[in-house]
């Protein structure tokens, strides 16, 4: 059976979801998305949740981590396209809708579709969403919420320098 663990971060509960020895979920407690996939997991330590906990742990210490807990990208081929640019995006620094667009070589509208899969993201932080923004620079959407959006950001500005 796949597994969930809690950990306490300075900005909320984080459930963690493993699948098949990967991790397969990291969401903020409260935060939008289908609860009903938590009742295929079992509440025990793996692992992988391990590794994802000591990952976060280096993260809100406001130290970059070195490594990646293995990834179960899903969703639709395009959606895993765009979290893995979403992987590409250095610590401490920010891209837009459009950036993303541009570097998958879309059309016009893609910066929307870009948003969509953004927003479907199952990994938070370690596949950092957080890091998109608007095409002026601003904050936009955050399924846990604009207040932790910015806390991230703040966070890596400070160990990563000026956001770009």
């Amino acid at each position: 059976m796949d597994t969930i663990a809690h950990y306490s971060s300075p900005i909320g509960r984080i459930t963690i979801a493993e699948r098949d020895g990967l991790l397969a979920g990291l969401w903020f407690d409260g935060q939008r998305f289908d609860r009903s996939i938590l009742s295929k997991y079992e509440e025990k330590n793996s692992p992988v949740l391990e590794e994802a906990e000591r990952w976060l742990d280096i993260y809100f210490s406001g130290i970059c981590p070195d490594f990646t807990p293995p990834l179960l990208l899903s969703g639709t081929p395009f959606r895993v396209k765009v979290l893995r640019t979403l992987l590409s995006i250095p610590y401490g620094a920010t891209a837009t809708y459009k950036d993303i667009a541009n570097r998958l070589d879309m059309g016009k509208m893609a910066p929307q579709a870009v948003g969509n899969a953004v927003s479907h993201n199952p990994i938070s932080i370690i596949v950092p969403c957080h890091r998109v923004v608007g095409a002026d620079g601003s904050l936009t959407g955050y399924a846990g919420g604009l207040e932790k959006k910015e806390f991230l950001l703040s966070l890596e500005k400070r160990e990563g320098g000026p956001l770009s």
